[in-house]
């Protein structure tokens, strides 16, 4: 795989925190424009890697009504962001990853719709810092407004895929994002979803951002069904992208 150009993909360095033993994988997802599918795709991803590792999926959208809404988790039992917010400093991160409500394998770090507004960005430092060390895997659902504004943890992934329509938004959502990315030093694909409708094809789309593609996300009809009803489904074309982006991001564990 060709990272971001420019990018200088490695470990990154969590602020004010000593490293900690071992490290999980980090894979943020963002949305190149709103409506683009990236949750959706972030939850297929944590539960693909679920199947091969511990797993924690973590909402960072700060304008977010919980992502456990859309995995039908909402009246689960556990923590989320507001429960953690004297969480600084030495954080434990095997308690965490006991208290957070389960989606099957994998563990979800939500917002709470409510109790809406984000939480402070040293205790996502401290807390994300302590689940690299108990967990193999983060994947961050990323907030698109926080990467333009280089106040998101982009630059803590390991990779960073961005969800792009295959339009013009996208386009324009990208190039905002991009020199963030680019200063953060993360290695970025894109991930390019659904039809054309204006006819522009994923090469092109690639060629005009200046990103590699990772995988493609083919329109899965049945899946605005399928959230409604409460849950990413196992099978259909998002399941089947996660799982060809896990293996195509093997290299990076």
């Amino acid at each position: 795989m060709t990272p971001l150009t420019g990018a200088r993909p490695g470990p990154p360095t969590w602020p004010s925190v000593a490293p900690a033993p071992r490290r999980a994988l980090v894979v943020g997802v963002v949305a190149a424009r709103g409506g683009a599918g990236a949750s959706t795709l972030a939850a297929a991803l944590a539960r693909e890697l679920a199947r091969r590792t511990a797993t924690v999926l973590v909402d960072l959208d700060r304008a977010s009504g919980g992502i456990d809404v859309l995995l039908g988790l909402e009246g689960a039992d556990g923590v989320r962001w507001p429960d953690l917010a004297d969480a600084r400093g030495e954080v434990s991160g095997a308690d965490v990853l006991t208290l957070l409500p389960r989606w099957g394998p994998c563990a979800v770090l939500s917002a709470d719709r409510s109790r809406p507004g984000p939480p402070e960005p040293a205790v996502v430092a401290d807390v994300l810092h302590a689940l690299t060390a108990a967990a193999g895997a983060l994947v961050l659902d990323l907030d698109r407004v926080a990467v333009v504004a280089g106040e998101s943890l982009a630059g803590a992934c390991d990779a960073v895929l961005v969800v792009a329509p295959r339009d013009l938004r996208s386009v324009a959502g990208i190039l905002a994002m991009r020199p963030c990315l680019v200063r953060a030093g993360v290695a970025t694909w894109l991930v390019v979803a659904g039809p054309a409708p204006g006819g522009l094809g994923a090469a092109e789309l690639s060629d005009t951002v200046d990103l590699p593609i990772l995988a493609m996300l083919p329109r899965d009809r049945r899946m605005g069904a399928a959230l409604e009803r409460g849950g990413v489904p196992e099978g259909g074309p998002t399941a089947r992208a996660a799982a060809r982006v896990v293996s195509a991001l093997g290299g990076l564990t």
